[in-house]
């Protein structure tokens, strides 16, 4: 008598970049490689199927896409888990969400306010922590008034709130701040203004697609002072971008002495422009797969459950030593020193010295 196969744990991909397939990310590959390794252990009994729910959401597209994607996984696909949305206007939009459904979701946005009792965060940057890097990494240059210039969005507009925070502690000048469309192409009025306020260094903030109007209207007013932007800098791995933002210092996720990381790259024979991106997809891999294999029951409170367990893993992201989990009323993965900063430099990526206020 044959055997009856064991269901599918089912998955769902909240993809809020495109409005259908093919999916621009390569989160998928990430995810079934990690799931792999554990089912191939014996960890994970039985298969698990992925699912993509495509809504495009801000700054491009709407909110309301995003929520009908969630609604697709959750109501139609009967997923245990969503991983996503990326972006973290989106991830506004989709806490509430998951709070209310109590499905369990792990997004991979920047900011903090994206958690909740079913909400996990892998922080891919942070709208509080990277503001704090920027500000000590001016300080440690020599900066004494920062001009800032920021997409008008709750990300831009919270980004500053901080900036303007840790500035006051370290007695750094904060200047003239100007705001932008989040898809703007032109900046020489913003950013002149900026400049003409006697800002000796300037600071973009935001997503990012407005980051190159910001940085060539520095580059045709001449200015030659110390650039730094959010994790908007990791656009640069285009590289029309990168060409638009050279000498910029930014927020990247990688760190080039990283052993996670570089044992990675060394398994998959991956160049050094793939190790951002591979640093992020393995370690959002390996919390889905964790989670899973800890679930007590394959139940969406089990899964939640199983999530809270993962501890202590070594992180592919940010500098070595940096760890990967949760807890209880603990939903950021990434302990530790995981923001790293770097300059794109001829369209290479560079890390830059010391994390700021490190000693």
């Amino acid at each position: 008598m044959s055997r009856t196969a064991a269901a599918p744990i089912r998955v769902g991909i909240l993809d809020d970049l495109s409005d259908g397939p093919p999916s621009v990310t390569d989160i998928g590959y990430w995810l079934r490689l990690a799931v792999d390794d554990v089912v191939g252990s014996g960890r994970i009994d039985r298969e698990v199927e992925f699912v993509h729910g495509f809504g495009r959401g801000l700054p491009s597209g709407t909110a309301a896409a995003v929520e009908r994607a969630f609604g697709r996984l959750v109501d139609d696909e009967d997923v245990l888990l969503v991983v996503g949305p990326a972006i973290g206007d989106s991830a506004l939009v989709v806490t509430p969400l998951v709070e209310a459904r109590r499905v369990p979701a792990i997004n991979w946005a920047g900011t903090e306010k994206a958690r909740g009792a079913y909400m996990f965060h892998l922080q891919v940057g942070s709208h509080e922590d990277e503001a704090l890097v920027l500000a000590r990494y001016l300080a440690d240059v020599g900066v004494r008034r920062v001009g800032v210039v920021h997409d008008r969005s709750p990300m831009g507009h919270r980004y500053v709130r901080f900036l303007r925070d840790e500035a006051d502690i370290l007695g750094l000048g904060l200047g003239l701040s100007a705001s932008v469309g989040p898809l703007a192409v032109d900046a020489a009025d913003e950013v002149a203004r900026v400049l003409d306020a006697g800002a000796d260094a300037l600071v973009y903030l935001g997503l990012g697609e407005s980051a190159p109007a910001v940085a060539t209207a520095a580059t045709e007013a001449g200015f030659t002072g110390p650039r730094a932007m959010n994790t908007a800098g990791l656009r640069g791995y285009r590289p029309d971008f990168a060409k638009a933002v050279d000498g910029w210092v930014y927020v990247d996720m990688h760190a080039d002495e990283n052993t996670t990381l570089l044992a990675l790259r060394a398994r998959l024979d991956l160049p050094t422009e793939r190790a951002y991106g591979a640093a992020k997809g393995h370690d959002l891999g390996r919390l889905v797969a964790e989670g899973l294999a800890r679930a007590p029951e394959l139940t969406r409170a089990g899964v939640r459950a199983g999530l809270e367990q993962v501890k202590w893993l070594p992180a592919a992201e940010g500098h070595e030593g940096t760890l990967l989990g949760f807890g209880h009323h603990d939903r950021g993965a990434l302990h530790g020193r995981y923001l790293v900063l770097r300059r794109w430099d001829g369209g290479r990526s560079v890390q830059v010295g010391q994390p700021a206020g490190v000693r």
